[in-house]
């Protein structure tokens, strides 16, 4: 059985929140903390492409991307996105939510969890 696979860190408010909201509805679904268990570099171009590009799939609010050297912030090709977010996992947005179907969503929010998931 393929389920939701929810994409974050465990420590992470926002992910215990979309974690709990999914156990609430009895969504199967399956974490994996991205920090342990780093992201393929195919794999995030992949979410950046199907989301509208890198700059939808970074944390740009967190105090990682705030304290990164200002040369580091402007990546200029898909390999070197995919090397500072390997460096720095904390920059992907929070939860990065993989449907069966392939189809990738950032973000938590209840309302966007019951659109999402038609409840």
């Amino acid at each position: 059985m393929t389920v939701t696979t929810l994409y974050g860190l465990p420590n992470c408010d926002t992910c215990k929140k979309a974690r709990n909201w999914l156990n609430r509805f009895e969504i199967a679904h399956e974490f994996v903390d991205y920090r342990a268990n780093p992201v393929p570099p195919a794999t995030l171009k992949t979410w950046a492409q199907q989301l509208g590009g890198w700059e939808k799939l970074i944390n740009k609010a967190g105090t990682t991307w705030r304290n990164l050297l200002p040369q580091r912030k402007n990546p200029g090709s898909d390999p070197e996105w995919a090397l500072l977010l390997k460096e720095y996992p904390a920059l992907i947005r929070r939860p990065v939510v993989v449907q069966a179907d392939g189809a990738v969503s950032v973000g938590f929010t209840d309302n966007g969890f019951k659109k999402l998931f038609g409840r």
